[in-house]
């Protein structure tokens, strides 16, 4: 079951979801196989810590992640990835890495990259490893309102 607060979020919102269960998968590449949605819809949530802030990132599924690239997104030189025992207590109704990327509901800011804006819908974990929501992109935009960044190799 998606995290409660989650789709009690989304059916407040009237927003259209859907929940698709697949098997238990840890990776967003193994979630979007195991769950048949395409990978250019699929999206990973990472928690970065940019200037020693907690922040949220939504990323392609198929973004390798290169701090690098990710420093020069955000024009700052200290940003690294969260471990989970900084991030585990952030999102007590999800499963340790399976946090969907509405950092809002758990009081973080949300940053996207902008290449997930070019796909009318997206699919990301919903704070289970077995478990995945697919929505319209816009409807999210418009929930979450977050900043956008832009991932240049």
């Amino acid at each position: 079951m998606p995290a409660q607060r989650l789709t009690e979020f989304l059916d407040n919102n009237n927003v259209k979801y859907v929940a698709i269960n697949h098997s238990m998968a840890f990776t967003a590449l193994e979630i979007a196989k195991s769950a048949h949605v395409p990978i250019k819809e699929m999206a990973k949530t990472l928690i970065l810590k940019i200037d020693n802030e907690t922040a949220m990132a939504v990323l392609p599924a198929a973004y390798k992640i290169d701090l690098a690239i990710l420093r020069d997104a955000f024009d700052t030189e200290n940003v690294e990835l969260a471990s989970e025992q900084e991030f585990a207590r952030l999102f007590p109704d999800c499963e340790v890495g399976a946090m969907p990327p509405f950092g809002n509901l758990y009081e973080l800011d949300v940053y996207v990259a902008e290449s997930i804006t070019e796909h009318p819908y997206f699919a990301f974990t919903a704070g289970s490893h077995s478990e995945v929501i697919r929505m319209a992109y816009k409807d999210y935009e418009h929930l979450v309102s977050p900043s956008f960044i832009i991932l240049e190799s």
